[in-house]
């Protein structure tokens, strides 16, 4: 199924255990490569996500796009450790992977 990069603004994001993580807000694009950098998800579960601060859900980790899209992978939480900076992107290799701004 081909679908528009258009086409997944709106659509629900879940984590591989089911939890809605949010909906896709903006889709971040690699002009250069031409290719689907993240997904941009603005209001996310605050479950997942400390403060519900936005995340920006690296393509790497997106496992199927149909109805919903589903991942592959995403942290148990994301958070912000103290003093650390945002990086924009929940794309850290441990369990705590920091929030975007």
């Amino acid at each position: 199924m081909l679908v528009e990069m258009t086409e997944l603004i709106g659509r629900q994001v879940y984590t591989p255990e089911g939890r809605l993580l949010g909906e896709v807000a903006n889709v971040v694009v690699d002009i250069e490569a031409s290719k689907i950098d993240g997904l941009y998800v603005s209001d996310p579960n605050p479950v997942l996500v400390e403060d519900s601060r936005p995340v920006n859900v690296p393509y790497r980790w997106v496992s199927s796009v149909n109805d919903v899209v589903l991942l592959k992978y995403f942290p148990k939480r994301v958070s912000m450790k103290r003093g650390a900076r945002a990086t924009g992107s929940a794309s850290a290799p441990e369990e705590e992977a920091p929030a975007a701004r």
